[in-house]
């Protein structure tokens, strides 16, 4: 717990800087940033070799240990972005959509790594974006023909289109954003007791890098398994 709140504060600082203009690009930058890692926050894959190393070897555990550590760095960056008055709001409302992007693209290209997918490959990055969006979104996105398919289908397609990027990019900053606001606006008498607000921010935070931990967990399948049984 101590790590993950160390980490988790370190994050903070990062997301402020990071935050001023959350624009259709801004996902895909935060991505980056992710897999390379900024300053005390290692780059997602080195972060998933060394859970890997604590499992023994053992990838399924050490997925499970990379979501529980990255759950709880959300509800630590939660709390301390949901803190404070209306004052605050036009720093902290990016600052929390930034930190808990980067801290969940961080947890589903963990994930993806250690599944055995290339993350300089496009196609995986599109799909790591597509996981941030849950699978109930998602689902609605491929009926409407907003999405053309499910993350993994994304990851393992046989050809990569550019015009995929920007859009996932922007429906994704759309996503966040609207999440973030959208409890900002309901927590209106949390302002007026601003450790009320960063309970509840904890508790969001936490519980949606859940939700998009398991749902990755779930799409991401292994891909070297798939492609020894396709051999």
């Amino acid at each position: 717990m101590g790590v993950g709140r160390t980490a988790a504060k370190a994050l903070v600082p990062v997301a402020r800087k990071t935050a001023p203009l959350l624009t259709s690009t801004y996902v895909r930058e935060i991505l980056e940033r992710a897999i390379d890692g900024s300053g005390p926050f290692k780059g997602a894959a080195a972060a998933a070799d060394a859970r890997l190393v604590q499992a023994r070897g053992d990838v399924e555990n050490a997925v499970a240990e990379l979501i529980d550590n990255h759950v709880r760095m959300a509800g630590v960056q939660g709390f301390l972005t949901n803190l404070g008055g209306a004052v605050t709001l036009p720093v902290m409302i990016p600052a929390n959509v930034t930190g808990l992007a980067l801290l969940q693209c961080h947890l589903v290209a963990g994930i993806a790594h250690l599944r055995g997918y290339d993350l300089d490959d496009p196609r995986v990055r599109n799909a790591i974006m597509a996981c941030l969006l849950g699978e109930d979104l998602v689902g609605a996105l491929v009926r409407r023909k907003r999405l053309p398919s499910t993350p993994m289908a994304l990851a393992t397609s046989p050809a990569y289109d550019p015009q995929l990027d920007k859009r996932i990019g922007t429906i994704v900053t759309a996503e966040l954003v609207s999440r973030i606001t959208g409890r900002r606006a309901a927590l209106m008498v949390g302002r007026r007791v601003p450790l009320l607000g960063g309970g509840v921010g904890a508790v969001a935070d936490g519980l949606s890098t859940y939700q998009v931990g398991s749902y990755a967990e779930r799409e991401l399948r292994d891909r070297r398994r798939m492609l020894r049984q396709s051999s």
